[in-house]
């Protein structure tokens, strides 16, 4: 009897087919990527070629010697280029961080907007940056990340505290988000000058202007760790999503697991919220649309919920400025005009279920 070793040899073959189409659609997602960011980096007041983008890369990476005017070159490599970037930065963290939480909370409304802990960032960071608290050693990111870690531990608290659940979570989630509001406009409004209000205030609706290399180091860094370690727990958020009793008796640390995931959140989110501030819905929308289009196991929501987020992202910063040109619209207020809908229909998708 040879049939017993082809049930596993069959399942092998699946399993290789599954990982080869994994990563067909991934590469091909990439492709789409880089092409959204040179065509996203043409757009706007001044008039720049996909050629002239090309070369300037070649002569920023590979010392290719093109000739290419000055105004070009700081246009291209100065400005939009590390802005597209980190825009495509904030639609990959942000939309694992909501692919995370939907999957350990058990709730498809859960992302690190709704749920607040972007606000509880954005305290931490204008309470460094308007008030000074922590010295230069703390720095905004440094600030952001306590403000999310506190607004997080305050969510569940409140949720444990009336009863637990998955909706007591979302309800807890919006008192969060509310209190963290109110805390920063209170600072702002309490401490800061005119001119320190007006940049806040653009900055707290999701802004990309003024960004710089150091930021793209930095975004792309922490997201990308954020990405491999997601997809090292891959199998581990399938096994939550049915329960954490399903989970412990998979023989998976359920505490410790937890524990290092929602950390890994905080730290994605504070990072971004201090460099582009408190950009809404991108963790709630796409993480669905990830599992619309390729299943919901997670080693395929993981990398497809990155790509499409920084695909997303990338056309919503290319039309907030260009649509409004020459004033820029902030991209959080693009990405809310997307998501609100969303989110409604996700909320009457729920109650008609229920």
């Amino acid at each position: 009897m040879r049939v017993a070793p082809a049930a596993p040899a069959a399942g092998g073959r699946r399993r290789a087919r599954s990982i080869l189409a994994a990563t067909a659609l991934t590469l091909a997602g990439l492709f789409l990527l880089v092409l959204s960011v040179g065509v996203a980096i043409t757009l706007g007041p001044a008039d720049v070629s996909l050629v002239n983008v090309r070369d300037v890369v070649l002569n920023h990476l590979a010392n290719a010697q093109i000739p290419v005017r000055l105004t070009e070159d700081a246009i291209v490599w100065q400005e939009r280029l590390p802005r597209a970037l980190v825009a495509a930065a904030c639609g990959a963290g942000l939309g694992l961080c909501g692919a995370i939480m939907q999957s350990l909370l058990r709730n498809p409304l859960a992302d690190p907007y709704v749920l607040g802990v972007s606000s509880g960032a954005s305290t931490g960071a204008v309470a460094i940056g308007v008030l000074g608290l922590g010295g230069a050693g703390l720095g905004l990111s440094g600030g952001a990340f306590i403000g999310a870690i506190v607004a997080f531990a305050l969510v569940l608290g409140l949720a444990r505290l009336s009863g637990g659940g998955n909706d007591r979570v979302v309800l807890a989630g919006v008192a969060s988000t509310q209190l963290f509001a109110a805390l920063t406009s209170l600072i702002i409004f309490a401490f800061a000058d005119s001119d320190e209000t007006r940049g806040v205030m653009f900055w707290l609706l999701g802004s990309l202007e003024g960004v710089r290399w150091h930021d793209v180091g930095l975004c792309l860094a922490v997201v990308a760790a954020g990405t491999l370690i997601c997809l090292r727990y891959a199998h581990a958020l399938d096994a939550f999503a049915f329960g954490d009793e399903v989970a412990s008796s998979l023989g998976l640390n359920v505490r410790r697991v937890r524990l290092l995931l929602l950390l890994m959140t905080a730290l994605i989110t504070a990072t971004l919220v201090s460099v582009a501030g408190a950009i809404g819905f991108v963790g709630l929308v796409l993480p669905h649309a990830a599992r619309l289009l390729f299943g919901s196991r997670h080693t395929r929501v993981v990398p497809a919920t990155a790509v499409l987020g920084a695909i997303f992202m990338v056309w919503v910063d290319a039309g907030s400025r260009v649509v409004f040109a020459p004033t820029p619209l902030p991209v959080g207020v693009g990405t809310a005009l997307i998501g609100v809908p969303v989110f409604i229909a996700l909320l009457a998708r729920r109650r008609r279920a229920a």
